[in-house]
């Protein structure tokens, strides 16, 4: 575990379908390092430095996580997650009508009746 951890994760996309969680400051640099050196620009370079500094010192962590997210919002990446995604929702049912998936034993599932 780092201990370079951030008080509360950045969720960032990461291509098209995938979000991923940054919770420290070690992944941090490895999304910054994977960036397209086609996208670089000031922001991405100010977010580089701040995590670099970050790395290397006593500069704090607030400072290089909020550099992070300031790159994420200039870059249209960052994922507010404070609201499940729709996807884990699942379908809108009326009460009543429908039964629930629950766990079985073997790892299967079953529709139970209500």
């Amino acid at each position: 575990m780092s201990d370079r951890m951030f008080d509360s994760p950045v969720f960032v996309k990461d291509g098209q379908m995938i979000i991923r969680q940054i919770a420290c400051l070690e992944d941090a640099l490895e999304f910054l390092y994977e960036w397209p050196e086609a996208r670089h620009g000031a922001v991405y370079e100010t977010a580089l430095r701040a995590c670099q500094k970050a790395f290397d010192s006593d500069y704090p962590l607030t400072a290089a996580r909020d550099a992070f997210v300031s790159f994420a919002k200039w870059a249209k990446i960052l994922e507010d997650v404070t609201a499940p995604p729709p996807w884990m929702m699942g379908p809108k049912t009326r009460p009543g009508r429908h039964g629930c998936l629950n766990f079985q034993q073997g790892g299967h599932h079953a529709r139970e009746a209500l």
